[in-house]
């Protein structure tokens, strides 16, 4: 790895570009640079979300995935080295599990709303999303531990699953879409009864 920062203000990057892990110097328009941005980002919106009131379980797992998603953005920052182990996404499979266990099948679209904590994890779950979509373009550039993806595309999809663990914390529920064509359904077969 390597040297860590003693010094924040370098000055280094003023001219449009910055260092990787592995002292090369790169635009800080190149896609690399934008899926650090974005895993930073989605790593601060945990870090919000980790400010509420969250069951222990949840503050625990969040507290892992913030630093499997500091190891996912030193693989990035670092070409050709692996950080991010396969148990990180194991780890996401098994709380996916354990979660949608406990929550009703959806029947119908939910809103990315409810609670201020269930709102939280759909912001997490959105920018998780774009840091997905910008490991993939990436990918289609450069070669990539597929891990990298697989990683963001299952905390996505444990995100949706925990906002909706939120929203039930104190006794809530989703927020469901109020869909003209579901209404109109509803209506009409009530009608028929």
């Amino acid at each position: 790895m390597g040297n860590r920062l003693s010094q924040i203000a370098t000055r280094t990057g003023d001219d449009g570009t910055t260092g990787l892990g592995d002292n090369t110097r790169v635009p800080k328009s190149h896609l690399r640079v934008h899926a650090m941005g974005d895993v930073d980002e989605l790593n601060s919106h945990i870090g919000l979300l980790l400010c509420e009131p969250l069951p222990e379980a949840v503050r625990e797992l969040l507290v892992d995935v913030q630093h499997q998603l500091f190891n996912l953005g030193g693989e990035l920052s670092m070409p050709g080295y692996t950080l991010l182990k396969p148990e990180a996404l194991l780890q996401l499979d098994q709380a996916l599990a354990d979660h949608n266990a406990t929550l009703p099948r959806l029947a119908e679209f939910i809103l990315p709303a409810g609670t201020r904590a269930a709102s939280q994890a759909h912001v997490c779950r959105t920018v998780a999303r774009r840091a997905e979509r910008a490991v993939v373009a990436l990918g289609a550039q450069e070669p990539l531990n597929d891990g990298l993806r697989q990683y963001l595309n299952r905390l996505s999809d444990l995100l949706f699953v925990l906002a909706r663990v939120l929203n039930r914390m104190d006794g809530g529920d989703d927020v469901y879409w109020k869909s003209e064509r579901m209404a109109r359904a509803a209506d009409s077969a009530a009608a028929d009864d």
